[in-house]
């Protein structure tokens, strides 16, 4: 039995993880589900974004399943994720985009971006001055290498043909120049097609040649960025699921915040936290049963099975127990 850490956070985020672990109750696969907190709401009750005993929850179980937390813009310390990801060593995090039912969004994309996940411009060390503010953008040839060894690793697994460097190496040509030398490097003797884009052509080649796009390995703000526009291509960021990845602990969220303007309204969209949820139990080698989700959720669109961001008539709870109807079919 593998122990999953499942932790709701704030606004919507309670809501899709329920619906993400109803379904995955009604699958045949073994889990123990170890309920944790974090997030705004949390420190309200207890004074602490990231109390210990969730942190002792994590360190026991074999993987997260998390949904979204609100940081307020005035806290000195970054997103609590971030912290996670930094703690457990996440350094890679994959974020596959597509379309899945031709009715909804605007571009046929089946692409997987994999976005290096504790440097860039993600450090948090900001300094201010009389002047303003710095920010101390890393990039080094460790993280550079084993974010894009993660990628053509995973492009083998998935049976992927082509790699794509995204960087801005004109405009930065130290730091930037650093991870497209690494990556040159290590795709060297390969059989995967490999290009490198710049980091506005590459925004423009998802709207304009969405098929050229199989994998992007890229730096932690592009891949944030264009990850977000790849979602809204498909139908919206209720339907981006993601994976923070490390060398001994996994955590899967959705791609979308908390989006507290529609939290208890029960107008959530629980795809991109079931889809996260199939990531999350591929990781744990339970194949057949992603492949499951997957499968119903397409079903779903076909027989009108929609929440209304994409033009149905289902909230959250129907919605998923409606998945849970269609379960037997595939």
């Amino acid at each position: 039995m593998k122990k999953v850490a499942v932790i709701g956070g704030d606004g919507i985020g309670p809501e899709v993880i329920a619906s993400a672990v109803r379904l995955l109750e009604n699958l045949d696969v073994d889990l123990e589900f170890m309920p944790a907190e974090m997030g705004l709401e949390c420190y309200r009750k207890t004074g602490h974004f990231i109390p210990e005993v969730t942190m002792q929850a994590l360190e026991q179980s074999d993987t997260c399943l998390f949904g979204a937390v609100t940081t307020p813009l005035d806290r000195k310390q970054g997103p609590s994720i971030l912290f996670l990801r930094k703690h457990f060593d996440l350094y890679a995090n994959v974020r596959p985009v597509k379309r899945l039912h031709p009715s909804i969004g605007l571009a046929d994309l089946d692409v997987v971006i994999v976005r290096e996940n504790t440097e860039g411009m993600y450090t948090g060390i900001e300094h201010a001055d009389s002047d303003g503010v710095t920010l101390e953008r890393r990039v080094t040839e460790r993280a550079s290498r084993r974010i894009v060894r993660f990628a053509l690793e995973l492009c083998r697994r998935e049976g992927r043909r082509r790699i794509t460097c995204v960087h801005k190496a004109n405009a930065m040509r130290m730091s930037d120049g650093l991870f497209r030398r690494v990556f040159f490097e290590e795709i060297e003797e390969t059989e995967i097609d490999l290009q490198e884009m710049l980091v506005d052509a590459a925004a423009a080649a998802l709207v304009l040649r969405p098929k050229e796009l199989d994998c992007v390995v890229t730096m932690n703000l592009y891949g944030d960025i264009l990850s977000d526009e790849a979602a809204a291509l498909v139908g919206g960021l209720g339907f981006g699921p993601s994976g923070n990845i490390g060398d001994r602990y996994g955590i899967f969220e959705p791609s979308h915040g908390s989006a507290p303007d529609i939290a208890g309204t029960g107008m959530a969209n629980p795809v991109a936290a079931m889809l996260s949820a199939a990531m999350m139990l591929r990781y744990l080698g339970e194949s057949v049963e992603a492949a499951r989700i997957e499968k119903v959720i397409r079903l779903g669109l076909e027989r009108g099975v929609r929440t209304a961001d994409v033009g149905g008539k289902h909230k959250t709870v129907p919605y998923t127990e409606a998945l849970i109807g269609l379960l037997e079919e595939v």
